[in-house]
């Protein structure tokens, strides 16, 4: 999912900082399903949904409610009218949420990409940027966290690259240490090889 705001700025930790390089925009976004929040502070429907959605991310993503924080990031589109706008609504939200910087011509490239029509709206993607959901509000209302467990699974069928958390961890694990452990392996096979070899031959040789 990286690869959608390649070269794009985000801005995380209630616009504190800035996500930018390769490796940060992957940590952040590989591998996660991809919440697109488009909204405002100042529209009474975002206000009321904006509640909900914080509810429903830290719900799946907090260690208050849970061990292992969900696969789940979300982006905030804003549609606020100023600066400061935003930043206010930010502070309200939860911290691990991202967001694009106020004023980015991005957010309107991102709109017509998913033909975002009024707000608020939630667009749900895979990790390769497929669309699971156009505008999953109403999901969310009626279904709450639960829904993310379908999100889930349908990323799973969708998307090949896609792995649970267990198993991602894992591999990572598994891609660091590999080719040391191969390595260690050749080494100490090798000399048991020639031993054999050398056995085999003594037992060819003798009458």
């Amino acid at each position: 999912m990286a690869s959608l705001f390649t070269g794009k700025l985000l801005m995380a930790n209630r616009e504190q900082d800035e996500v930018e390089t390769e490796r940060e925009l992957g940590l952040a976004l590989d591998n996660k399903v991809l919440l697109l929040y488009f909204a405002s502070g100042q529209c009474p429907r975002c206000q009321s949904f904006s509640l909900l959605l914080k509810d429903f991310f830290l719900r799946l993503t907090d260690e208050f409610y849970v061990e292992r924080a969900s696969q789940l990031v979300l982006v905030y589109v804003s549609q606020d009218e100023t600066e400061e706008q935003q930043r206010e609504f930010l502070r309200r939200m939860p911290r691990r949420w991202l967001a694009l910087p106020f004023g980015d011509s991005f957010k309107r490239e991102l709109e017509l990409r998913f033909a975002v029509g009024e707000v608020p709206a939630v667009v749900v993607l895979t990790p390769s940027g497929e669309v699971l959901v156009p505008n999953a509000v109403q999901e969310i209302r009626r279904l709450g966290p639960a829904a993310f467990g379908a999100w889930r699974e349908a990323a799973e069928l969708l998307d090949r690259n896609f792995r649970l958390a267990e198993d991602w961890e894992e591999r990572g694990r598994r891609s660091i240490t590999e080719p040391l452990r191969r390595l260690r392996y050749k080494l100490r096979k090798e000399p048991r090889k020639k031993k054999a070899s050398k056995g085999e031959e003594e037992e060819e040789e003798s009458p």
